[in-house]
């Protein structure tokens, strides 16, 4: 068996019906194993559809309490749907849980968040806890899988970085990842059609994640896809 284990994991899912037919594409042509399902927006009916239609993608919850963009040199909220208060992010949490539950009629396979925020407290005790009730893995604190978030065609401020989004760039990553599980993030949409700051880049992932040169760094390296639910699994 290989010692290198690889999840692609498809962060957005449910956010705009662009967002949902590029992670099926990319899940059904390409690399993608995982998707992370966003619930508070309109199209995240639509994508628990769609994830039914594909039973080999695992679906965890994208929790979305946030989005900030950064502009004129500061961060700036574009929205917040819960302030600081430990009790209301809990709350909203376990919401977004029930919808998830609601949507698929399971739990989830893995936890994360919109724009990682539970890196900090208050938000990462929470769903530390979450995490552990439901007995799945929670992105960058799941001792043996490591999260590589450098498929991704802007810095942290917004700069483009076009080189990261090419079969080059993708099989860098690929080429350096350690042995054992990791995860590389991505956000791919066959049409941007909401607003974001990350727009173009996604329609270029979709190609980048279905070139067949992808398929071909991951055979001759011995890297082996699977999926959260695979994992939970073996």
């Amino acid at each position: 068996m290989s010692d290198r284990q690889l999840i692609v994991n498809a962060d957005d899912f449910g956010r705009s019906p662009g967002v949902n037919q590029g992670i099926a594409v990319a899940h059904n042509h390409g690399v993608v194993t995982s998707a992370s399902l966003m619930v508070r927006w309109p199209a995240a009916e639509a994508a628990a559809v769609l994830a039914r239609s594909m039973p080999e993608l695992s679906v965890g919850l994208h929790i979305d309490l946030s989005e900030w963009v950064y502009r004129r040199g500061a961060w700036m909220h574009v929205y917040a749907r819960v302030g600081d208060d430990p009790s209301e992010i809990a709350l909203e949490s376990r919401r977004q849980l029930a919808d998830f539950r609601s949507l698929l009629g399971r739990d989830p396979s893995h936890l994360d968040s919109h724009q990682h925020v539970h890196r900090g407290e208050p938000i990462r005790s929470t769903l530390i806890d979450l995490a552990l009730e439901l007995g799945v893995p929670l992105r960058h604190f799941s001792p043996g899988i490591e999260h590589r978030g450098d498929f991704h065609g802007q810095t942290a401020t917004g700069e483009q970085l076009p080189n990261a989004l090419t079969v080059e760039g993708l099989a860098a990553v690929l080429l350096s990842l350690a042995p054992g599980t990791s995860e590389v993030g991505c956000h791919p949409a066959s049409e941007v059609d909401f607003e974001s700051s990350y727009r173009a880049e996604r329609l270029v992932e979709v190609e980048v994640l279905c070139s067949p040169g992808i398929r071909g760094v991951l055979e001759a390296e011995d890297i082996r896809l699977v999926s959260f639910d695979q994992l939970r699994s073996e």
